[in-house]
């Protein structure tokens, strides 16, 4: 389906929803999915379109929409479906994450009130969520599993040793590791799994408005253990919680379900830290399949995350089970020069460029900061209007001759340049991570690629930091 025949669907659903015309859509690209979110605003109402060619997902999502809502359940009011469009109308609960939350605060500790509060809004909804939730759910829709049973713990195991360890060179005997694994996966299946498992408990599937959480992007739920979520949240890397709040919040979580359901402490932290450590090697997994194999370097960010994760736990958990190869290879995480380098290379102020084209919307910041620079460069003097130029980018050499020669583009770059090395600096000296710098122009391919490519030759001149070029409209990254 085209994008204006999505945008056709999403905006005749919403006008006879609301009973008014759409006077604004803002697209949202998504993070980390195939969705498609559209903003979408009429004088009186407002509300997220989504568009999800993946049917089965769309039956998951809008029949736990539903459920939930119907139960009081802290999740996004669904408005309107059209199912055979793939298409559907969504309650607006803003931009603020609990991960840009995070990203906001100068530092999170446990004097922190409001972050403390925050945390325990969560832990006061998510044993509901799990238990409440899980009755009389239809798990008939989950997708792709029904259950976090065997075959998705090994499916978790093997994306760590694949995509993670393998790529990353750390040497492991295959045979002793399946047997661990075997054994490993043999031993959470031994823990209470009658309750709904959100399977993507983080920060950035839970919304902040108004002083109130909400929980989105629940569709990969299924039945599982509780343990699992609560290691989601709180060994997430990188949110990259002091450890001691960790453990302060798994007493707190412990006391909330036992007004709901009584549990055996000893019992329950016993197959707690298993799931903390299945968790963390999933993610180990997803870090090493997008930043290693797909090359989006963000990812490769929250590997030192993880590896502080996997040292707290050899230190700390107490898991009663043999799993000799599996703790020698995360032994070896930690030894390892490759990915030495890689938590060094993330310790610098990385500045991600992006072109985009104004049609789609301004890039959205993947790494949850927010904030950065969006420079306009439609007044530029266009080569797109000239047929030699329609086929080239702001990457061709016919290109940037026209930009040096016929157009104002050096002035605007020469103040682009001021405004972001001031910037740069200023990161530098406070430790800051991550910038964004967006241009945009019409369609995404000569002003805006040419200006990022000339804004990435600036600053790799200057500056000792990581640079990422992102050009969305042309599919390049390097």
């Amino acid at each position: 389906m085209s994008e204006k025949e999505k945008l056709q669907y999403l905006v005749s659903m919403f006008q006879q929803w609301s009973g008014e015309k759409v006077q604004e859509t803002i697209f949202l690209p998504p993070s980390g999915s195939y969705r498609e979110y559209y903003r979408m605003i009429s004088p009186h109402s407002q509300a997220i379109g989504v568009y999800n060619e993946d049917h089965k997902e769309n039956l998951a999502f809008l029949n736990f929409t539903r459920h939930f809502f119907s139960i009081g359940l802290p999740v996004p009011q669904l408005y309107a479906e059209d199912l055979p469009h793939n298409v559907y109308l969504l309650e607006d609960l803003g931009d603020t994450t609990l991960l840009n939350y995070l990203n906001s605060q100068k530092e999170i500790d446990n004097n922190n009130l409001d972050f403390y509060d925050i945390y325990k809004k969560i832990i006061n909804i998510l044993p509901t969520f799990q238990i409440k939730g899980g009755k009389d759910l239809d798990y008939s829709y989950c997708y792709p599993r029904a259950a976090f049973d065997k075959q998705s713990m090994m499916w978790d195991l093997n994306y760590f040793k694949y995509y993670f360890l393998k790529l990353a060179k750390i040497p492991f005997d295959e045979q002793n590791l399946e047997n661990d694994f075997q054994t490993f996966s043999d031993f959470l299946l031994q823990a209470d799994s009658n309750y709904f498992l959100y399977r993507d408990f983080q920060s950035r599937n839970i919304m902040l408005k108004d002083g109130k959480v909400f929980f989105i992007d629940y569709q990969g739920g299924r039945r599982g253990a509780l343990q699992y979520d609560l290691a989601s949240l709180l060994f997430e890397a990188k949110t990259n919680l002091p450890f001691g709040f960790r453990e302060e919040l798994l007493e707190y979580y412990i006391q909330q379900l036992n007004l709901i359901q009584p549990v055996e402490t000893k019992t329950f932290k016993k197959f707690y830290y298993g799931f903390v450590l299945i968790r963390m090697l999933q993610a180990m997994g997803a870090y090493g399949f997008r930043g290693f194999y797909e090359k989006k370097t963000l990812f490769l960010q929250s590997i030192p995350g993880a590896l502080r994760n996997v040292e707290w736990w050899l230190k700390n958990a107490d898991l009663p089970l043999e799993i000799p190869e599996l703790r020698k290879v995360l032994e070896l995480l930690n030894q390892s020069e490759f990915l030495k380098e890689i938590v060094r290379s993330s310790s610098k102020l990385t500045v991600e460029i992006n072109s985009f084209s104004y049609r789609r919307g301004i890039p959205v910041d993947e790494s949850g900061n927010g904030g950065g620079f969006v420079f306009d460069c439609r007044f530029i003097h266009n080569p797109g209007r000239y047929d030699k130029y329609k086929d080239l980018t702001g990457q061709d050499e016919e290109v940037k001759k026209f930009f040096t020669e016929q157009s104002e583009m050096d002035d605007f770059l020469k103040d682009v340049f001021s405004m972001i090395d001031r910037a740069v600096k200023k990161y530098q000296q406070r430790h800051y991570q991550h910038l964004v710098v967006n241009f945009g122009c019409t369609g995404g391919q000569h002003r805006s690629v040419y200006a990022a490519e000339q804004l990435s030759k600036h600053l790799s001149s200057k500056y000792d930091i990581s640079i990422i070029v992102r050009h969305r409209e042309r599919e390049s990254i390097h």
